[in-house]
């Protein structure tokens, strides 16, 4: 239960952070036109899975990722259990209504895992780039958009960052508001500069209703398929002096890329997540979500997750 006081605890923080700001804001429209005053943010899948419009704002992130008890490894399994804490500050600047600047990863992983594997901690990867609408129609709340991020091994090598030469992240967005409902889904392409990682593709998507403001309900389910297994052998020398990307039969799904030998062994990994946001004002909202595994969680690294979040609009 300690994990779940723990992101109860993010969540009060968050909300306490965003009530005490509202205290400097002012009345400066937000970067949206009326017709998507509404839109909302999806919370799993943060890295990759975005909503499709252009904005001004700073989004936190808390991540409890717990981990399975074992995993497919070799010709068996491996003990596992334990779990990963992820501390993340995302950032987007739009330049106009179409264009934005997007940080996408960045942050601090804490990892205490049981069995095989060890206690480390350290930052993850950067990364970093540019979305553009090429659909914005606030008359028929409707939009389409590109983004293309590169994700630079800047992490720390002891919690599965900082390998391999960095990746490019090829990701299309969509996002449809009728009444109270959102509809929203986004696909992409996870594309390394080098072997030592593995190539993947992902479809996210995500519906909500908002109730009132306070609560608006959502549902998310997130795919991920491993193209074309990387060769990341020696790799975290941290962790089993580097025998893990040769060991495990899979991918590591939105924020670990394991470069794992076998991973087409175990190609797909699919989750759903069930949870709410919170409109606390017109600029500031927060929100979480439970996610846990559809296919076989001893052939991935989630167990389950739950993740917090803040979006601050400006």
């Amino acid at each position: 239960m300690n994990h779940i006081f723990t992101a109860l605890g993010a969540f009060g923080l968050l909300s306490s952070f965003a009530i005490a700001g509202t205290v400097a804001l002012n009345s400066t429209p937000t970067a949206c036109s009326d017709g998507f005053a509404q839109a909302r943010r999806p919370i799993s899948n943060p890295t990759l899975f975005d909503l499709a419009l252009p904005t001004t704002n700073i989004h936190p992130i808390f991540i409890y990722h717990g981990l399975p008890d074992r995993i497919s490894a070799g010709g068996g399994f491996a003990a596992l259990g334990g779990d990963v804490e992820v501390y993340a500050l995302q950032f987007e600047y739009a330049l106009n209504e179409r264009l934005s600047i997007v940080a996408t990863k960045d942050g601090y992983v804490d990892m205490n895992p049981g069995g095989v594997l060890s206690h480390q901690d350290g930052f993850a990867n950067l990364g970093a780039g540019l979305k553009y609408a090429f659909i914005y129609d606030p008359a028929s709340r409707t939009a389409v958009s590109g983004t293309a991020t590169i994700e630079l091994p800047t992490g720390n090598s002891d919690v599965f960052q900082g390998e391999g030469d960095g990746a490019l992240n090829l990701i299309v967005s969509g996002l449809k508001l009728i009444d109270a409902w959102q509809f929203a889904g986004a696909a992409g392409l996870q594309i390394p500069f080098s072997d030592e990682q593995s190539t993947s593709s992902f479809i996210s998507g995500h519906v909500s209703y908002e109730i009132c403001k306070y609560f608006i309900p959502l549902v998310e389910v997130n795919w991920f398929h491993v193209l074309e297994a990387g060769n990341g052998v020696g790799n975290f020398p941290g962790q089993l002096g580097g025998g893990v990307p040769g060991a495990v039969n899979f991918e590591g799904g939105d924020f670990f890329n394991l470069g794992a030998v076998h991973s087409t062994r175990n190609r797909d990994f699919i989750s759903a997540a069930i949870g709410f946001r919170s409109r606390l004002t017109d600029r500031i909202d927060v929100g979480a979500a439970y996610e846990i595994p559809l296919t076989d969680d001893e052939k991935s690294l989630m167990d389950e997750r739950i993740t917090v979040d803040l979006v601050w609009k400006f």
